[in-house]
């Protein structure tokens, strides 16, 4: 059913429901008509029992003249039909400014569950963890002031923490007024967000409502005017404060009580109903009676009849006073169920009676049928245990009382269970009141097992509960024996399928029905497998494949019939249980962007730098995936979050031990599927993260090598063209001896400057070593600890070859040499064009050409080794992560503009054109040194400045280019009536314009008044032979008054919005420019660091010995897993627990900070006050039980004293005092 949606002011989206689609309602939901007018004795004969007037009635009612003579009592459901609706749809309260209501009339017999439906489905009231019926209080009495407090404090702050419906009368009147009141009261000190937790419904009687008419049309009201007046007797106004209203009809006017019999069915409906997201218990109805007059006694009967709960007033007069009296002081003798045959003299049932009789006279003393009011009080004190009596004084607050009756009356409608309390954690849980489970259930008093727990710990996952799993954890629920595979499928299965997440899963769950075609089939976990190797790509290996013994290299419609034949034939892989099950559930509420849950997980879990980058990946992909805003900015501010995490936590374990923290950036990890802290943040994009100076430092020790750090750069270079130097003392090389002390002393760096980084943890001599000695070993990154390096190595390398590698293995020498030769490669290039450019064969190209070709050459087969043959992923793969880099698609534009260039030159015909291919190649080759200098520290950060701006400068073009057109047009239409030529209409409409701006203003031409001696004409023959037309000057103001707007506009006002974005560009980007130049140096020193060691064009050597090692030799690479160190057996446990250590110094730091804040304090005191409030109420508690003590003992002491003197006297004189009374002596008391 279609529905328009609108959003009041502080309100959530509600339905607005079109009259079209509610054609349907007067057809299913009924008015009750009067069909048989039976009079009413006190009227004269001019009202109907009824209540409605004799000339209110139709024909048909009055016609019936027998039977309404043998008639002598109203029925409603015998003496009045059921018609078709006329009142439903939206309610607004003239003047009141608020939101609309929903209201509806139905039938007193109407079915509950049609109800509900229309409530939850097309009233979009939020499913309810509880229900609040609140009777009595009705009628004009006035409401006692604590009692109002009590609906103020108590009961809507309980609502509002629990997402309840409290349910009353809905009227102007009494204790509808009053909830009324309370909940508006409340809105204005909580968010709309906590308001709509909120719903006040009003189940009143139809004929009791005063103007109802207001609201009667039969086709809908959207909505109907609602005027709120002064009563007259035996009507009231509905109140604006309620949310919904249903108008029970049952045929009277002016009647009460009509609504009792559909308001308790409702109500036993609901409670046979799971609250949202539950499946454990259902939703809790709980009665609450305040004052109340005797009519309602019938009501209370019937309602405990059906074990449903009641809360009493104490206090608050009326009804409530007598049933917390009967409760409280009638001693309850066991007795069987009450009957008229049982009434014998002197049994126990007659004895209570008698007391309960004095109780009723007590408080209803002008009561005429005394039996039968007693007779139902009777009935009532016999389901006394399902009432609870609530004392204004008492020391427990309001929602924990109501915690407390409901749990008592679940005990009476279910089994009872191993643990009593278990049903009381699962209400707390629904409600979610960590507080009450931590005060009430796990003060230390009750024994929790693990069977308890369970199913509560499966609702607090599911509905996002994250205190509650961390309160379950601390009180024996043991993760490892809960989560099974199993359980994590029905996890995932539940998330929302909306939610980004879940349409993806459904997405994947689908290819496996249509391949299975199993229309049963649920989420499973191969479905998220899948969904996180999309989101983590390359990072790590695949999760939960091993379950399904899937091979890695099959292909994905292998892998899925296999998965799918597993599943069929069984699951046994559900039974057992996760690995790492906090890693598990770190994923499944990151995926559903669940913060505090995510970061719970978080804190349990192992690894926790790479955990926290793995976080950050996910959502930063899911939230390019998502296209509604509102759920990307969350996705990306939890990112963000997880991103400084772990660079706190790195900071920590930096500031503690580098040698170890650099462990930590490079260490294959298992959790993850071999990743690593640096591969997944470049994976995730953590800007921030890369600019750590643990992370700088470690990157600078790797492009540097095993030199010296600080080495002056001409060292180098002469080095490079002298390689002999290379074993004198020019440059400084790390000693062995440091390099062994590296691993237990490090200390971090005094400052972030790249001079003053810390050392690394291994060499690259380590890593040549492993190379060559261990090819098991090949692809880890190791350094050998002290004292073993020599029983680590085969033999001893000499030292003319070891300093060799240790020289041109560097990075940095990698890139002097690649800098140095494409600095000849351009000036070879420049003198090839300015100097050297010969004809087409056979006249050329010249020898120096040549060389030019065999460079470019050299340098495609760079790029074709780059990225078609290092690492291990698919061409296609390879192809678009290549195509990723902004950079290689300059080099793919450059080598393709040269090999266009090189073909067009080699003919006669097309020599100047590719002349001029190449001329621009040299531009596009040219600027590829501004990558080449983003290493520099200086230069880096202004490269990703002027990025920016020239993405602003295009901007800028867009606006100029369209005031070009605009002007160009135009004034070349003004001045020129024809002119076919069109050379000269493009540079006059776009070029000429162009030139305008900086000043070029060709006057004589565009001013008539001026003499202009250029040769034209007129004539239209000679125009279109190409003669050059004269002007037109009739529109010769208009022309100077565009080159006047058009000067104004483009010199001043889009000159400055440029200057202006400029300056914002680069204000904004100057302060993280070095956070992103850090970034991107990451992955230029990952560049340099895979290149082979020569520079183009003798990097043709290095590629034939690359080939010859890789092809013939079969010797790997060490550089296809870079920056890559594993770890096994006790050094990984050391280096884990090592991490975990960290990050709870991390999280005690955190947490001092928290409460140190000043909310934190603030609620801290508060806490202390609630808890002295709740002594005095005790120690006033105290009191009155010492008072009522010391009347007691008053009157034994009187008692005592009259018989002493009694039997001190002759029996025949009697005693001159009369025996004491208990009114007496506590009076006595009282005076004293």
């Amino acid at each position: 059913m279609n529905e328009k949606r609108v959003k009041e002011p502080e309100e959530v989206v509600v339905a607005v429901m079109p009259k079209q689609d509610l054609s349907w309602i007067p057809n299913l939901l009924k008015k009750r008509v009067c069909t048989t007018f039976v009079e009413d004795s006190f009227s004269n004969g001019g009202r109907c029992q009824c209540g409605a007037t004799r000339d209110s009635h139709p024909s048909v009612a009055l016609g019936d003249n027998f039977s309404t003579a043998i008639v002598s009592h109203w029925d409603s459901i015998q003496h009045s039909s059921e018609q078709p609706t006329d009142a439903y749809g939206e309610l607004e309260f003239a003047g009141s400014g608020k939101r609309h209501s929903y209201f509806l009339r139905l039938s007193s017999t109407t079915v509950p569950s049609v109800v509900f439906d229309i409530m939850r489905q097309y009233w979009k009231l939020g499913q309810p963890n509880l229900v609040v019926s609140v009777v009595g209080g009705e009628g004009r009495s006035k409401v006692k002031s604590w009692v109002r407090e009590v609906l103020r404090q108590g009961l809507v702050k309980a609502a509002q923490s629990t997402g309840a419906w409290i349910i009353t009368s809905g009227l102007k009147e009494g204790i509808g007024k009053c909830v009324g009141e309370a909940v508006r009261d409340h809105a204005t000190a909580v968010s709309s967000v906590s308001l709509n937790k909120v719903v006040p419904i009003g189940i009143a009687p139809w004929g009791m409502v005063h103007n109802r008419q207001q609201l009667v049309d039969p086709e809908g009201s959207f909505p109907a005017k609602y005027f709120v007046q002064s009563t007259s007797r035996g009507t009231y106004s509905l109140d604006n404060n309620y949310k919904a209203f249903l108008l029970v009809d049952d045929g009277t006017e002016g009647r009460k009580g009509g609504e009792f019999g559909f308001r308790g069915r409702l109500e036993d409906y609901i409670s046979r109903q799971r609250p949202a997201g539950s499946a454990s218990i259902d939703i809790p109805v709980l009665n609450m009676l305040i004052s109340g007059e005797v009519s309602m006694v019938e009501a209370l009967e019937i309602s405990l009849k059906n074990s449903m709960p009641w809360l009493v007033l104490a206090d608050s007069g009326g009804l409530a006073n007598l049933v917390s009296d009967i409760v409280e002081n009638v001693q309850s003798d066991p007795m069987c169920a009450f009957g008229v045959a049982e009434k014998e003299e002197g049994s126990p049932n007659m004895e209570l009676r008698e007391r309960i009789t004095t109780k009723v006279k007590k408080h209803f003393p002008s009561e005429q049928d005394m039996d039968k009011l007693v007779d139902k009080v009777l009935s009532i004190y016999q389901k006394k245990d399902l009432i609870s009596i609530y004392h204004a004084e008492g020391t427990d607050d309001f929602d924990t009382v109501m915690l407390k009756v409901l749990v008592q009356a679940s005990k009476h409608r279910v089994s009872v269970t191993t643990n009593p309390y278990v049903d009381e954690l699962k209400l707390a849980v629904t409600w979610n009141r960590v507080d009450i489970a931590k005060s009430e259930l796990f003060s230390g008093n009750i024994d929790w097992k693990y069977e308890d727990l369970e199913e509560s710990m499966t609702d607090a996952l599911e509905n996002n509960k994250p205190q509650f799993v961390r309160l379950f954890i601390d009180n024996g629920l043991n993760i490892l024996n809960y989560l099974t595979y199993g359980r994590l499928e029905g996890l995932y299965d539940s998330i929302s399928k909306t939610s980004q997440a879940g349409v993806l899963l459904q997405h994947l769950l689908e290819e496996r029905i249509n391949e299975s075609n199993d229309k049963t089939c649920r989420v499973s976990i191969y479905e998220v497998s899948l969904l996180l190797e999309y989101l983590l790509g390359e990072v790590c290996q695949p999760f939960y494949r091993s379950l399904f013994k899937v091979d890695a290299a099959s292909t994905r419609r292998k892998a899925l019939k296999r998965v799918c034949k597993a599943l069929k034939e069984e699951y046994s892989y559900q039974q057992s249980m996760c690995r790492h099950p906090w890693l598990c559930l770190f994923l499944w509420a990151v995926l559903q962007n669940r913060g505090e849950m995510a970061i719970l997980c978080w804190e349990m879990c192992g690894e926790s730098v790479l955990t926290a980058l793995g976080g950050c990946k996910i959502l930063r992909e899911l939230s390019k995936l998502e296209t509604e805003t509102d759920a990307k900015l969350p996705m990306k501010e939890l990112a963000t979050k997880f991103e400084f995490m772990a660079h706190d936590v790195f900071g920590t374990c930096y500031q503690t031990k580098a040698s170890y923290s650099y462990k930590l950036l490079i260490r294959k990890s298992n959790l993850w599927g071999d990743a690593t802290c640096l591969k997944m943040a470049m994976a995730a994009d953590a800007r921030y993260f890369f600019s750590h100076d643990g992370v700088q430092s470690l990157l600078s020790q790797i492009w540097w090598g095993d030199m010296e750090r600080g080495t002056e750069l001409w060292k180098l270079a002469l080095t490079m063209i002298i390689p002999p130097l290379v074993y004198t003392n020019l440059i400084k090389f790390k000693k062995e001896e440091n390099a062994e002390e590296v691993k237990s002393v490090m200390a971090p760096p005094p400052s972030a400057t790249d001079c003053n980084y810390g050392e690394t943890v291994f060499s690259f001599a380590d890593i040549k070593h492993h190379s060559e000695g261990d090819h098991e070993d090949s692809n880890n990154i190791r350094r050998p600890t002290k004292g073993t390096a020599t029983s680590f190595r085969s033999k001893k390398i000499p030292f003319w070859v070891s300093r060799w590698k240790q020289f041109w293995y560097a990075p940095v020498t990698s890139f002097i040499g690649n800098v140095v030769t494409y600095f000849l490669f351009l000036f070879l290039y420049a003198y090839v064009l300015l100097v050297d450019f010969k004809q087409p064969p056979p006249e050329g190209p010249a020898a120096s050409e040549y060389v030019l070709y065999f460079w470019v050459f050299t340098i495609v087969c760079e790029e074709i080794r780059e990225t078609f043959i290092v690492g291990n992923k698919k061409f296609c793969q390879r192809l678009m992560l290549y195509i990723q880099d902004v950079w290689n698609k300059f080099d793919v534009l450059a080598i393709s503009l040269f090999i266009a260039g090189l073909c067009c030159r080699m003919f006669r015909f097309s020599f100047n054109m590719g002349r001029g291919i190449l001329c621009m190649d040299y531009m596009v080759f040219t600027l590829r040194l501004i990558h080449i200098f983003a290493i520099h520290r200086q230069l880096g950060p202004k490269i990703i400045i002027l990025g920016k701006m020239i993405k602003d400068a295009f901007f800028f073009l867009f606006f100029l280019a369209v005031w070009l057109s605009a002007y160009g047009v135009a004034n070349q239409a003004l001045l020129y009536q024809y002119d076919p030529s069109p050379d000269r209409a493009f540079r006059r409409v776009l070029y000429r314009p162009y030139l305008h701006i900086f000043g070029q203003i060709p006057v004589e031409e565009i001013d008539t008044g001026k003499n202009w001696d250029r040769d034209c004409t007129d004539n239209l023959t000679l125009i279109n032979e190409g003669k050059e037309p004269c002007r037109d000057t009739s529109h010769n103001w208009l022309v100077v008054i565009l080159l006047v707007v058009f000067l104004l506009v483009t010199n001043i006002l889009l000159v400055n919005l440029l200057i202006a974005t400029f300056s914002y560009t680069f204000s904004k980007v100057q302060e993280r420019s070095d956070t992103y130049w850090k970034f991107q140096r990451y992955n230029l020193i990952v560049e340099y660091h895979s290149r082979p060691t020569l520079a183009p064009p003798f990097i043709i050597l290095s590629h034939i010995n690359l080939l010859i090692k890789r092809n013939l030799r079969k010797v790997p690479s060490t550089k296809i897993h870079r920056f890559a160190l594993q770890l096994k057996g006790k050094d990984a446990n050391k280096l884990v627990k090592w991490e975990t250590f960290q990050k709870e110094n991390f999280l005690t730091i955190e947490s001092k900070k928290q409460r140190g804040t000043d909310s934190e304090r603030l609620k801290r005191m508060t806490a202390k006050v609630d808890g002295i409030i709740k002594q005095v109420g005790e120690i006033r508690d105290v009191d009155r039980r010492l008072r009522a003590l010391e009347s007691d003992m008053e009157f034994c002491t009187s008692s005592l004293q009259w018989i002493m003197e009694a039997l001190s006297q002759s029996s025949t004189v009697k005693s001159p005092k009369s025996h004491p009374t208990r009114k007496a002596v506590i009076s006595a008391s009282i005076e004293k």
